[in-house]
């Protein structure tokens, strides 16, 4: 077996785990590729050089990896989808942090975690990603998002004019702060902090929802994938800030900008133990009274 391990920073409560993670791997053999810049930290700051089969800094150098895991929190795990890309590779998210959607394999799951991958316990979900399209080539590169796409105004605290098409069909124009393009997988991030839905996310749909807006009876809209939705940006600041997760460009007014459904999905590992609402229970603490 082959796994790609992936971070940026871990927080020191996670480092005793950490060491743990690389002497199971070695234990059962496995050829360990590891993030380049991730190894330099891990030997600087954590004093921990574990003993590796290779290192990669671009998604070309992932070469017959059967994992990819992602140490650290919900924004490591965005970050590593841009290195999967559509290789097929399956994600595994391990939390060394606090609230985690992506990364829920928790501190102290570890090494039941492990057994299980090692003996097959385990599910692979494909997760959609939206596909961004325009004329100048924004964030060409890699023009996806697993979690949502946003359009914000920028260096002004004037609105922006969001004129939004769904399909053949107008929409709205919202004058709002900006719009959000969410993911299922992005119903737990920026999107439910506007007041979004939460779905489930092998869902196929997308939520389209204002941030900020003017008119205080626009609701989110919640919309089927197959759907291309179409946005044009006017406001008098002449530029807005768009963004693929945690990856940004700015834009002029007047861009247009189509998004639909990626042709390709992500692989997201999930255990036989993990579930979407047992994981809204206990991230967002449901059903916990404080006043106990």
């Amino acid at each position: 077996m082959r796994i790609a391990i992936f971070g940026r920073t871990i927080n020191p409560v996670f480092y005793d785990s950490l060491k743990r993670l690389f002497d199971i791997l070695h234990l059962h053999h496995v050829d360990v590729v590891m993030y380049q810049p991730f190894a330099a930290y891990l030997c600087k700051e954590v004093k921990c050089d574990p003993a590796v089969a290779g290192s990669f800094s671009t998604p070309e150098e992932l070469k017959d990896v059967d994992f990819f895991f992602s140490i650290g929190g919900d924004g490591t795990f965005l970050e590593g989808v841009s290195f999967v890309r559509d290789s097929g590779i399956p994600m595994v998210g391990i939390n060394s942090g606090r609230l985690g959607f992506l990364a829920d394999i928790a501190q102290e799951e570890l090494e039941y975690a492990l057994e299980d991958l090692f003996a097959g316990r385990y599910r692979l979900q494909t997760r959609s990603l939206i596909q961004l399209e325009d004329d100048n080539g924004t964030l060409a590169d890699f023009p996806y998002a697993l979690n949502e796409f946003t359009v914000h105004k920028r260096d002004t605290s004037q609105m922006i004019t969001v004129h939004t098409q769904v399909g053949d069909e107008f929409l709205n124009s919202y004058w709002a702060d900006g719009l959000i393009v969410s993911t299922p997988t992005g119903s737990t991030a920026y999107s439910l902090s506007v007041g979004g839905p939460v779905i489930p996310p092998v869902a196929s749909n997308f939520i389209i929802s204002p941030i900020a807006p003017h008119n205080l009876n626009i609701r989110p809209v919640v919309i089927p994938d197959y759907q291309q939705i179409i946005l044009t940006v006017e406001g008098r600041g002449g530029r807005f800030m768009t963004t693929l997760d945690s990856r940004s460009a700015v834009c002029e007014s007047g861009t247009e900008i189509r998004l639909r459904k990626a042709d390709f999905g992500i692989k997201v590992l999930k255990l036989f133990n993990h579930s979407f609402y047992g994981t809204l229970r206990t991230k967002l603490m449901w059903g916990v009274d404080r006043r106990n």
